[in-house]
């Protein structure tokens, strides 16, 4: 109770007047007496693991060499601790001696024939690479040294075994020129049966509407002329392959259909074969870049409706079965 009362007399002392007060020199002594050092802490630098003492007057005269003399003198007066273990110079263990590489045995020269020594000695390095190729050294000629040899009965090579041999030259294949195909007009030549147009590509063309490749199979029910009708990759889905089937069951005269890679699913394939009873013309229909491992077993049942029409299954994974179907509904 004592200690309290004592707290009670310096609580309502006011700190301001008090800081005031003092002089610029106390101010500091107070401040590096409040500074919360922390010396063991190896992370921060010395200045503030320690307190300032940059503001002391100096005790002499600054002299730079005088400074460095004396390090170097207290240096050399400062005694090396003894080893231990004095160092003798003695060697002991084994001097490493690395194991000598067998030799190879030298081969022995091999005698032939008078007639073939002759020749060989002889032998030109075109010939002695021809010979190389017939028995078969392909390692020690190009491919083009190799195949040449093989391919005539006369010395091809002109070169020899070490000759620098050209790089073959290719050609540059240029990029397939987009399709030139008019969508527009060939519809409405398809529309009025015309006798020169028998094929229609429009392969790749990605741009046509959905209702316009309906329009198509529409205008093709009615046509007499066209016999191969090809969209690969004009994201085509399962309403143009419903107008497809549907024109299958009507169509006497198209021979070819290509709907390859488009998003056309399980069930506009399976439209399209349905309706493949329907139609006596048709002989290639592809499919391919979108046939499911769940409808391959619905195809292979259609084969018994229409057996004449092949299918071909170029992937069905885990379904070892499926294939063996199809083949023995195709036969």
């Amino acid at each position: 109770m004592s200690y309290r009362r004592e707290l009670e007399k310096y609580r309502d002392l006011d700190e301001d007047e008090i800081l005031g007060a003092l002089t610029e020199e106390e101010l500091r002594t107070l401040e590096n007496e409040l500074d919360e050092l922390d010396p063991d802490n190896a992370l921060l630098p010395a200045g503030l693991r320690q307190k300032d003492q940059t503001t002391k007057a100096p005790t002499g005269p600054f002299k730079r060499e005088e400074l460095l003399d004396h390090l170097e003198k207290q240096a050399k007066e400062f005694k090396d601790r003894e080893d231990l273990v004095p160092y003798t110079g003695e060697k002991r263990g084994k001097v490493w001696v690395p194991k000598q590489k067998p030799m190879d045995p030298v081969l022995e020269s091999v005698t032939l024939e008078p007639e073939l020594e002759e020749a060989l000695a002889n032998a030109s390095d075109a010939e002695l690479c021809d010979i190389a190729a017939i028995l078969g050294m392909h390692t020690l000629m190009s491919n083009q040294q190799y195949y040449q040899a093989l391919g005539s009965s006369s010395i091809v090579n002109k070169e020899g075994l070490n000759s620098v041999i050209k790089p073959t030259q290719y050609k540059p294949v240029p990029d397939e020129e987009p399709n030139s195909t008019d969508v527009e007009e060939t519809l409405e030549r398809i529309k009025n049966n015309d006798p020169e147009l028998e094929e229609v590509n429009l392969n790749n063309i990605r741009n046509i509407p959905i209702p316009t490749l309906k329009a198509y199979a529409e205008a093709l029910k009615e046509n007499s002329y066209v016999k191969k009708f090809s969209i690969v990759g004009t994201r085509s889905n399962d309403p143009v392959a419903f107008a497809l089937a549907e024109m299958l069951k009507v169509n006497k005269v198209l021979k070819t259909l290509n709907v390859e890679s488009n998003f056309i699913s399980g069930a506009g394939i399976l439209r399209l074969v349905e309706a493949l009873p329907h139609n006596t013309s048709l002989v290639e229909l592809k499919i391919d870049n979108q046939v499911r491992k769940a409808e391959q077993m619905d195809h292979s049942l259609h084969q018994h409706h229409h057996p004449w029409f092949g299918y071909s299954c170029d992937f069905c994974p885990g379904q070892g079965g499926v294939r063996v179907y199809i083949a023995s509904a195709e036969t």
